[in-house]
């Protein structure tokens, strides 16, 4: 293949490297000094494009679909603030263990501290946030620069994917031409004749990588087991999957063999699972071990990151019990520094080996006190579903109705607490996501549109009206990037979450500082994104419309509009009524 100047040839072999290991969508933001990669992988056969006008919004889009596939997205931009655009995604894929690849194109180094237009320290732009960087040399049609060109995208996808798994950052500089114009030379002809292995690389990828799996050895396994064995009663407890968290089939072998019961965080991919009938899952939690005298677990395995649930986390940091935290990559994914053991070792197969070991059940007044209350809690929450439409009943209505294999995002703020403390667990095989890395309400449209673009499931996404309001700019990926959503627009005017912080009492600055009213009318987004709109105002109008916006095709706004105080306000009365229940 003839190459009309360098910066086709070097995008090309980019490009080729990274399909070569597996990359098979892109996130294109248009810009000038990315010409060179916008071309290479418009050109590539193999690589899906899709298109997004607002860089931010195209690096969440990313993110959303790398945490579903579990692969780099790479995202790219031009230079400049373009770049800077990408940060906050890369810091929620930081956090949240999610393998991401930011391809930013920049200025050649002469131009650099000259005050050249659009051109800035690119860097280590984003700091410790990634788990490798790496500024890629000039282009140059030279055989050791081109295998090394090749060994940096078959790197750079190894470090995405490792142990953790998160962001990796490629800068990479041209000068012009940008475009595919001829430069006489610039490419010898005879080049892929003398150097074939720089120009064509190998069948698959340039460098294959074995990623290992940390297992403990056999007499550390059996003190993990033992601990167990010797306890008369302990729990399971699931967080988020931003950290790994074991396989459904093995999570619920180790449960049946302790009999322990399990607290599933709604994120950690276990509360909505084919395999809830198959052991004890718990999801009423949040609400039954805050007030009452619970007994104690003497034994705690903890998976993925920190709960969700406040009550939860202060629940196990004041508990006298032996905490084993599971983490394969030897982090510390628990905020309240009360834990006894670190156990770094692949989540999978420590279940695996523990169901096999474990010869000692635990007793059953424990779990069984766990499951006569889930029972009566869920009843609770029924009850008052019925009696009254508030925020809770939204995530409710949404946990009950989903359909199997479907997917789910649900944002920030008060929609993933609702989720936690309203939604039951189900014998049904759902994917549930959300940003809970660093846990940011910018993003969630986009991410959750990037998730949907992974899969042909059905794809729900449940947002708060600040964060909807935050990325609408995501919403134009419905018609570019040809996904369908049903979007469920919690709307309450403001920050309703602030409602359950001691902030409250102080009005004034509260109401305009903190919760902070907008009045905006978001029905007329729909002339500009092109989807349906509507409105629901009752319990049994929003579960038909839910119902039947999930079997159609196209994309749906159900927007339901509460006042946020009184929302909260009955959330706490439940509450008072499982404090009564319990008391007595």
């Amino acid at each position: 293949m003839a190459y009309p100047n360098r910066n086709t040839l070097w995008a090309t072999v980019l490009v080729e490297e990274l399909a070569a290991g597996g990359v098979d969508a892109v996130c294109l933001c248009p810009g000038s000094r990315s010409t060179p990669l916008t071309f290479a992988f418009d050109a590539h056969p193999a690589i899906e494009t899709f298109s997004h006008l607002d860089e931010r919004s195209g690096a969440f889009f990313a993110l959303g679909r790398s945490r579903r596939t579990g692969r780099p997205t790479p995202v790219v931009c031009t230079s400049g603030t373009a770049a800077a655009n990408f940060h906050p995604a890369v810091l929620e894929a930081s956090e949240s263990n999610v393998p991401l690849l930011l391809l930013t194109a920049d200025r050649p180094p002469e131009l650099h501290d000259s005050g050249a237009n659009q051109t800035t320290d690119q860097i280590k732009l984003y700091g410790d946030a990634v788990r490798w960087y790496r500024q890629l040399p000039e282009p140059e049609a030279d055989p050791r620069k081109l295998r090394s060109l090749r060994v940096a995208a078959a790197r750079a996808l190894a470090n995405a994917t490792g142990t953790p798994p998160g962001p990796v950052h490629l800068n990479v500089p041209f000068r012009k031409p940008l475009e595919p114009t001829l430069v006489p030379g610039d490419v010898p002809d005879e080049l892929s004749e003398c150097a074939p292995l720089a120009m064509d690389g190998r069948s698959g990828p340039f460098v294959e990588t074995v990623q290992g799996h940390p297992e403990l050895d056999s007499s550390e396994l059996g003190e993990v087991a033992s601990a167990i064995d010797d306890a008369d009663c302990g729990l399971i407890v699931c967080g988020p999957a931003t950290q790994p968290t074991p396989s459904r089939d093995a999570l619920s072998r180790l449960a049946r063999a302790t009999e322990y019961p399990v607290l599933a965080d709604p994120l950690s991919g276990h509360r909505f699972s084919e395999r809830v009938e198959d052991c004890l899952i718990c999801g009423g939690y949040d609400a039954y071990l805050d007030g009452c005298d619970w007994p104690e677990p003497e034994v705690v395995v903890r998976f993925g990151a920190s709960p969700t649930s406040k009550v939860l986390r202060k629940y196990l940091a004041r508990v006298d019990a032996r905490q084993f935290v599971v983490d394969g990559a030897g982090g510390w994914p628990e905020a309240e520094f009360t834990a006894t053991d670190l156990v770094a070792a692949d989540p999978t197969r420590l279940t695996t080996s523990l169901a096999g070991m474990v010869h000692s059940p635990a007793d059953s007044a424990y779990s069984e006190r766990f499951e006569r209350t889930e029972q009566w809690y869920w009843d609770l929450v029924s009850e008052a579903c019925e009696a009254r439409f508030f925020e809770g009943g939204v995530l409710a209505a949404v946990s009950e109705h989903l359909p199997s294999e479907s997917t789910l995002f649900v944002s920030n703020s008060m929609p993933v607490r609702d989720l936690d403390r309203f939604g039951r667990p189900r014998a049904e095989s759902v994917t549930v996501l959300g940003n809970r890395g660093v846990s940011g309400i910018d993003g969630i449209i986009s991410t959750a549109l990037g998730a949907g673009s992974a899969s042909d499931e059905p794809l729900i996404l449940v947002t708060g009206d600040l964060a909807f309001y935050h990325d609408m700019n995501g919403l134009l990926a419905l018609s570019r990037c040809n996904v369908d959503a049903t979007i469920v627009l919690v709307d309450n005017d403001g920050g309703g979450i602030f409602h359950k912080l001691p902030v409250e009492r102080f009005d004034p600055p509260f109401t305009e500082q903190f919760r902070t009213p907008h009045g905006l009318d978001f029905s007329v987004t729909t002339d500009l994104y092109d989807f349906e709109f509507e409105r629901l105002d009752t319990r049994t109008e929003f579960v038909d419309a839910f119902t039947n916006a999930v079997e159609r095709d196209g994309s749906q706004v159900l927007s339901v509009e509460f006042d946020a105080e009184s929302s909260h306000r009955y959330r706490e009365t439940i509450q008072e009524r499982v404090v009564t229940k319990m008391g007595g």
